[in-house]
């Protein structure tokens, strides 16, 4: 996924680049994350390859702030990549990476403890999204039915944070299962 094209999809309205990563946590956080040192370069090299302009903007707090905008020849490259085709990239996760090199520390409740804290992240986080979810739901008649064209979409990226979250989670009680199991053992032969 490229931040650029995040960031010229954001922008549908004028924003600040404070405002596009307010939009991007409360927004698209459960799939996408960036930033603000990462988002003040890419702005910048967008306008400098002409896909945004930016003018200077009163500020409720403070000085004024900088406010970007896509450009026609913005619209056409947000376009073209929509139309490119699903774009799959490699996915970090570290705590996996964690979990691959756990058996430095030859310590199964090591190993029990970071999943446990690990569980409590993805339910955290899944309880967060089911809430957007289900405000959601409250507001709209006949949901998810009578979404309209943009919230059908956007529907749909936080149906998959649901469900991929309710992964993690059942990954995570399969592993503590197993953990659990290993602990037991070596208990039992002591």
């Amino acid at each position: 996924m490229s931040l650029e094209h995040i960031l010229l999809g954001l922008l549908r309205q004028p924003a600040s680049g404070y405002d596009l990563k307010a939009a991007i946590d409360s927004g698209i956080g459960h799939f996408w994350a960036a930033e603000l040192s990462q988002i003040y370069p890419t702005l910048k090299k967008l306008q400098k390859s002409g896909l945004l302009r930016s003018r200077n903007a009163p500020s409720k707090r403070g000085p004024g702030r900088l406010v970007y905008e896509t450009t026609a020849k913005g619209h056409t490259e947000l376009a073209n990549w929509l139309k490119s085709g699903p774009q799959i990239g490699d996915a970090r996760h570290t705590f996996l990476a964690q979990i691959f090199l756990m058996d430095e520390l030859k310590n199964y409740p090591s190993t029990l403890q970071f999943l446990e804290q690990l569980r409590d992240r993805w339910a955290m986080r899944l309880a967060a999204l089911e809430g957007i979810e289900k405000m959601w739901s409250a507001r709209v008649p006949n949901f998810p039915k009578a979404l309209p064209l943009a919230e059908f979409h956007r529907h749909m990226t936080l149906r998959m944070g649901i469900e991929s979250n309710r992964a993690w989670l059942t990954w995570c009680d399969e592993s503590i299962h197993r953990v659990q199991e290993r602990i037991r053992k070596e208990k039992n032969r002591g």
